[in-house]
């Protein structure tokens, strides 16, 4: 038995999806132009993949760049069509649609 009462979970927070990945996206293809330079040296080090890393890292930010553009889109729609039904079932009276007797 716990000791304190039991709270539902709060809803979870939105933020910003497609900003945070496009800023790592970003930052993964810096990340290889700054090492491409010290390529010779790395790879004499035995650390020649790294660049090649941070161009994998930036591509997979692309992709999840467009995946969060596409849901952040969905969303909005589904918003939408949410908020369209309910101003649509308030507007329509018992007695059916409104006429006009001119």
């Amino acid at each position: 038995m716990p000791k304190t009462a039991l709270r539902p979970s709060p809803p979870p927070l939105e933020a910003n999806d497609v900003a945070i990945v496009g800023g790592g996206t970003v930052l993964w293809f810096v990340a290889f132009v700054a090492l491409l330079p010290f390529k010779g040296s790395l790879e004499a080090h035995g650390h020649g993949t790294w660049p090649w890393i941070c161009l994998s890292g930036g591509l997979l930010g692309l992709i999840g760049l467009w995946y969060c553009r596409s849901r952040r889109d969905a969303i909005r729609r589904a918003r939408a069509a949410e908020a369209g039904t309910e101003a649509g079932t308030a507007a329509e009276s018992p007695e059916g649609p409104a006429t006009r007797l001119d």
